[in-house]
This record gives structure tokens, sequence and C-alpha cells, in this order.
């Protein structure tokens, strides 16, 4: 990252069920985003298809794909603050 983009970096924690998927795929990493779509692009950039896995087609984040935002629930256009922390979650449906 650059310095600037240093600046903005956050970090992300997704859930083992998503890891699984991506080969190379880690369980935390920092990345540079202002919003929690920006943050969703940035990990399909690495790891291509995972938007998909956590965005509909609407665009809005699936049903059973629950997003925090330094512990508040979050939706795409919620803001990020440097050293935000973002925790996906897979939930059970059934």
């Amino acid at each position: 990252m650059t310095d600037s983009a240093e600046g903005r970096a956050v970090e992300v924690e997704l859930p083992p069920a998503l890891v699984r998927l991506f080969p190379g795929a880690v369980p935390k990493v920092r990345l540079s985003a202002t919003n929690v779509g920006e943050a969703i692009d940035a990990l399909n950039q690495r790891w291509p298809g995972m938007r998909d896995r956590l965005v509909d087609s609407t665009p809005r984040i699936r049903r059973n794909i629950h997003v925090f935002v330094d512990g508040e629930r979050a939706g795409l256009d919620t803001p990020l603050a440097p050293g935000a922390q973002i925790i996906i979650k897979t939930a059970m449906i059934g």
C-alpha cells in the first residue's frame, strides 16, 4: 500500500466457510477502503468471485451474510474510518 492508502487501511475478518472457497484467502486481511462496498471490491480484486458470494444483484449484501463495522451492522455504503475492523459472518439458513 502507498502511504495515502495505508492511512485508509482497515482490517477485514472473513468467515472460515468463505476462506475455504478461495485458494490463498486468509482469515484476516488489511486493505484500503473508504466504505464497505470498496472493501468488498478490494477483496474481489484479490480473490475474484468473492463479491458474488457477498453481494446480490440489487446490489445489497446477501441475506445469508452479515457485515459488522466496529461491532455495528453495516451495509455497502457504511463509511469506514482508518483502522476500522470489518467482520463478515455467514448466517445459518434452514
